[in-house]
């Protein structure tokens, strides 16, 4: 992978760990900031809100800019947004920054996005993704857990300043590495991109992963209480746990990204399968400490391997809209990362308990694969009469 490519995993490590991190921070900003952990669970919700509006609609607007110019105003605005949350007493406030931090993060990915699959030859979309997604899945060994250390000792609020300094180095790295000026050619129009954003298979993916990012994080939003209060670990187990879960992660997107260019179509099916009765048993042994801590690593891995390769996906099936096709796939997979945490807070505020977010994940899953049945078979019935799968 070319070096350039590994340096923008860095910021997007910065960005991973601001957007994992509240999943061992909400208890303390709860408390801190006078609110309940549910009230606290919407700033996951928010930050991925932000991603999912802003994707598109800054992905549209940087289409003409230079990437690296695009790419260090994005990550500018993210460091400042940090900067702020960190110093507010308001948890209204503390909303704002979440959102205002998740635009930047959804147009620097955007582009980010666009740039690594141009980086590399027409048959390893998937490893580059996998690569710059790998950025992410070391937020979630190290960045995440690490955060929930600082808020232990420190504070919440530590964690942000953490963030904000991380970012400094990740914004030197992207103004040597990325190249920018107008070498990069002009981009098709606007018009002709969205219309290449309407064929069914494309819309298929982004709904995909949609339903299968929101079972992702209807779980691990919730994950510090499900291990504290179900498996009946102490709280310093806590950064260990998120840990092991972005150990997993890493390892499902370093080995779909080698799988999944030459057979995608075996791992969203076999790990799909794996991944619904992963949480399954999730649900069900999560008072078993062992097998717990087992099911956090393998669900770890099955999320983002299958993830990777969606993502993946996604951009291959858009060849002609290379600019925008980052922002909607961001957008589509933010959709579940902000469905996931309401709806996992929903049924914690009805009363049924830790274990409940997780058999949401399941039925997401479960509801992924009803809608690849449908959509599959509307395909194969098109073929069937010659009609085209563009629409």
């Amino acid at each position: 992978m070319p070096f350039a490519l590994l340096l923008l995993g860095l910021a997007v490590f910065a960005q991973g760990t601001s957007e994992f991190m509240l999943s061992g921070l909400g208890p303390a900003i709860a408390r801190d900031l006078g609110v309940s952990v549910s009230t606290a669970g919407a700033l996951t919700s928010a930050f991925a809100a932000g991603m999912v509006v802003g994707a598109p609609l800054v992905a549209g607007l940087a289409r003409r800019w230079p990437r690296r110019g695009a790419l260090l105003a994005f990550l500018g605005v993210f460091l400042a947004a940090h900067v702020v949350g960190a110093l507010t007493d308001s948890f209204t406030v503390l909303l704002v920054t979440r959102v205002a931090g998740a635009f930047a993060n959804a147009g620097f990915l955007a582009v980010a996005l666009v740039a690594a699959v141009g980086m590399v030859p027409a048959g390893a979309t998937a490893r580059a993704t996998s690569t710059l997604l790998g950025g992410v899945t070391l937020a979630c060994v190290a960045g995440v857990p690490a955060g929930a250390v600082l808020g232990e000792l420190w504070g919440w609020r530590a964690a942000f300043w953490a963030v904000a300094l991380v970012s400094l180095p990740a914004l030197v790295a992207v103004a040597w590495s990325v190249p920018g000026g107008a070498a990069e050619g002009a981009p098709p129009a606007l018009r002709g991109e969205l219309r290449s954003l309407r064929d069914s298979r494309l819309l298929v993916t982004l709904l995909l992963g949609a339903l299968l990012n929101g079972a992702t994080f209807c779980t691990f939003t919730y994950l510090a209480p499900l291990v504290t209060e179900v498996t009946g670990l102490g709280d310093g187990w806590v950064p260990a746990v998120l840990a092991l879960f972005g150990a997993g992660a890493f390892l499902g997107v370093t080995v779909a990204g080698r799988l999944a260019d030459r057979r995608p179509l075996a791992v969203l099916g076999c790990g799909g399968l794996a991944l619904g009765a992963g949480w399954c048993a999730l649900a069900l042994g999560a008072g078993h400490a062992v097998l717990a801590l087992a099911l956090v690593l393998a669900q770890g891995a099955l999320s983002f391997g299958v993830g990777s390769t969606l993502i993946a996906r996604a951009l291959s099936a858009a060849p002609g809209a290379p600019t925008l096709a980052g922002g909607f796939a961001t957008a589509a997979f933010n959709v579940g990362a902000a469905v996931g945490p309401w709806a996992g807070g929903t049924v914690l505020g009805a009363g049924l308990g830790y274990r409940a977010p997780v058999w949401v994940s399941a039925g997401l899953v479960a509801a992924a694969f009803v809608v690849a049945g449908v959509a599959g078979r509307g395909i194969r019935e098109r073929r069937a009469d010659g009609q085209p799968l563009r629409r």
